[in-house]
């Protein structure tokens, strides 16, 4: 599928996806700060606990601030903006990157790829480091499907936007470079990248 194909080659807002209490057991808050707005993130540690603690090691060593939100994935000829995924970290920056984290497939975590999930960008299962996506309106296309035959195993999504769509809709429909980016991803490099600042809430 086209769009899944897309993600592969990477590598006061209503809350989004399901809501968790704060200080819930194994849910842990963590707030990106961009010049476009926050977006407070609900990581579901109980459910995807390698994912989750890989994406904390690099906010609690601040590696995250070296990141930025960099790319914008929309259909073609998009107007609204409310669809599509916003791509954010390192890019692989060999000074910043931690070593690639296990594959938590949806099929095991049960954590799906609906309005406002956070999950980690791929090739091959299991060699996610640093760069994530977050989901603007469901697309169940990026979950795991054991019937499906190839790399069948979807991404890795293991939280959801707590407080913030408003600002993922507003990176969304950022201006892009029409010639940054390789391959699929050429047209869909931000042509301001927007630093990101990575805090536990």
């Amino acid at each position: 599928m086209r769009r899944r194909d897309l993600l592969l080659s990477a590598g006061a807002a209503a809350a989004a996806g399901p809501a968790f209490a704060a200080g819930a057991p194994g849910v842990v808050r963590v707030r990106l700060v961009t010049r476009l707005g926050d977006i407070l993130l609900e990581l579901r540690g109980d459910k995807a606990p390698a994912t989750t603690a890989n994406f904390l090691r690099y906010v609690d060593e601040k590696r995250m601030d070296k990141g930025t939100f960099y790319r914008r994935s929309v259909p073609p000829g998009a107007t609204e903006f409310d669809y599509g995924v916003i791509q954010g970290g390192l890019q692989n920056n060999p000074a910043w990157v931690l070593p690639p984290v296990r594959h938590e497939s949806t099929s095991r975590t049960g954590l799906k790829h609906t309005d406002g999930a956070i999950s980690m960008g791929r090739r091959a299962p299991g060699s996610a480091t640093s760069d994530f996506f977050i989901c603007a309106g469901e697309q169940a296309y990026l979950d795991a499907d054991p019937a499906a035959k190839g790399d069948n195993l979807g991404f890795a999504c293991f939280g959801y936007v707590a407080e913030g769509m408003e600002t993922v809709h507003k990176i969304l429909a950022q201006p892009v470079s029409p010639t940054a980016g390789v391959g699929t991803m050429k047209g869909e490099m931000l042509r301001n990248p927007l630093p990101i600042t990575a805090r536990r809430a």
